[in-house]
């Protein structure tokens, strides 16, 4: 794609942002449930056509297509009910000296957002994913780089979207869908001067590089990137102690779920060495040679998970534990689970970088005093895992409050490859697992990565965005002088000139 076809989309997503911002929430909303309705209708081609491209199986995509649709009702949901809007209203008190204004505030969308699709969710986390259903949530139009391992399906998807846009009367430009295998479109995209926000689901590599081409402009832009983890899992003693063969076989599950290829992956295993960390190892051991290698999504990330893993297992003091028996095909990943002694992680951060596959590295710490140090030297995740008793959670009080600080979810004894898409989870964390903790790429709250508070003083209450008016035609919960209400705000409180 040249630098003028680009360009051209650009300055039509512009354009559409400039009539759309104009548009009802409804109008919103209604062009929300209707990409729903045409993704829903998607007949096997899609299905069929994601399996060919992406070598995932089709249980698992036929549950995603169910995931995105109801990530779209669900956002759509959440527009109607102003959860986006944070709606403000502060009144009028013409008897306070000074006297104090009308101050009302709302959330607007920050303009055209550049969405790059992800590999390994080519309906959830791509070209109809997440991060295009809350940027048009947020009342944002969309430009979608297609991701290049599944081209055709990111096709399916877009013209679903496109449709979805025209029966609902929206402008030209609110969607847009761009083909190209080059890092120039993606850079070009993202210095656009009109693109004002992207979003981005990949490896630490690629989302580092777009946070600082945005960082680089003239005006700089917010990047939404989440970029992987290696979501460290801890085995505290007593838990242990407990059920170490149960633990064993749900974490080999969990390791290879998906042939080891979720952002959420837990690939790092820490423990106490001792005769129950011992139990749990031979037991992995025993699972992992009966896991078979599985094929992963191209022969691309296949080669990246072979040259991660091999530089790990090259690293001092890392010894390999086990190997699945069955030999691995070309563009398959192979279970793999090694170990190394805690201090020798304290010394090789090298140690400490996700592999992206079904790759587990297991430290083993001399105690628990180790296991602090271990975990002040761990990086920002996306989860933490703890299996653990309450008496365990008791004793370790310094390490957990201190993975509080490294993690956007803590989980207690659970696996964190599932990702709920409620307004509770957060999905992101400290950097490097995303450029901005303080926001979420999963569930309701996502939409406010998307746009930025705007307040009103005194103003007349026919031209006020509908979430301020003091009707509250749109029926929703606003904070009116700190209380939360749905209530009418009286004509003697309207604003002065």
């Amino acid at each position: 794609m040249s630098k003028e076809e680009l360009n051209k989309i650009v300055e039509k997503a512009h354009e559409a942002f400039l009539i759309s911002k104009k548009f009802s929430i409804q109008k919103r909303v209604a062009f929300m449930r209707a990409v729903a309705d045409e993704i829903e209708a998607l007949g096997p081609e899609l299905i069929q056509t994601a399996q060919k491209e992406s070598n995932l199986p089709e249980a698992r995509l036929t549950g995603e297509k169910s995931r995105t649709i109801f990530q779209w009702r669900s956002y759509a949901d959440a527009v109607e009910r102003g959860d986006s809007l944070d709606a403000s209203i502060d009144t009028v008190n013409a008897e306070r000296t000074p006297p104090k204004p009308d101050l009302r505030k709302t959330a607007v969308p920050l303009g055209p957002v550049a969405v790059f699709g992800a590999s390994n969710f080519p309906f959830a986390f791509s070209t109809a994913g997440g991060d295009t259903a809350s940027a048009i949530a947020a009342g944002c139009p969309v430009i979608v780089k297609a991701h290049e391992g599944h081209p055709i399906t990111s096709g399916i998807m877009a013209d679903a979207i496109s449709r979805a846009a025209e029966k609902s009367g929206m402008p030209e430009g609110t969607f847009a869908h761009v083909y190209s295998s080059t890092y120039e479109t993606g850079q070009q995209l993202v210095s656009h001067p009109l693109i004002k926000a992207v979003g981005f689901t990949g490896s630490y590599r690629g989302g580092k590089a777009l946070v600082d081409l945005a960082n680089e402009r003239p005006e700089p832009i917010p990047v939404f990137a989440e970029m992987g983890s290696v979501n460290p899992l801890y085995l505290l003693p007593n838990k242990l102690s407990t059920v170490p063969q149960e633990l064993a076989k749900q974490y080999a599950g969990s390791l290879t779920l998906g042939v080891g290829q979720f952002c959420t992956n837990p690939g790092l295993v820490i423990g106490i060495a001792g005769e129950e960390l011992n139990q749990f190892i031979e037991e992995l051991k025993g699972e992992i040679v009966k896991i078979a290698p599985g094929v992963m999504l191209n022969k691309k990330i296949a080669a990246g998970y072979s040259e991660s893993r091999e530089k790990v297992i090259g690293q001092s003091g890392v010894e390999v534990l086990a190997v699945s028996e069955t030999e691995a095909a070309e563009g398959q990943g192979i279970p793999t689970v090694a170990t190394v002694a805690g201090v020798e992680l304290l010394v090789n951060p090298a140690l400490l970088h996700e592999v992206f596959g079904p790759f587990a590295l297991i430290v083993q710490c001399k105690d628990a005093s180790e296991m602090l140090a271990v975990t002040e030297k761990i990086e920002g995740q996306l989860t933490v895992s703890l299996f653990a008793t309450n008496q365990d959670l008791a004793a370790q009080e310094e390490i957990v409050s201190l993975l509080q600080t490294k993690c956007g979810r803590i989980l207690f004894n659970n696996y964190p490859t599932g990702v709920e898409v409620v307004k509770s989870m957060h999905h992101g964390g400290p950097f490097p697992s995303s450029s901005n903790s303080a926001f979420t790429s999963v569930g309701a709250d996502s939409i406010k990565r998307f746009v930025r508070p705007l307040s009103f003083q005194n103003w007349p209450d026919e031209f006020l965005p509908e979430e301020l008016q003091n009707a509250n035609p749109l029926n929703i919960w606003r904070t009116v002088n700190n209380e939360k209400t749905k209530k009418a705000v009286g004509d003697q409180l309207s604003a002065v000139g």
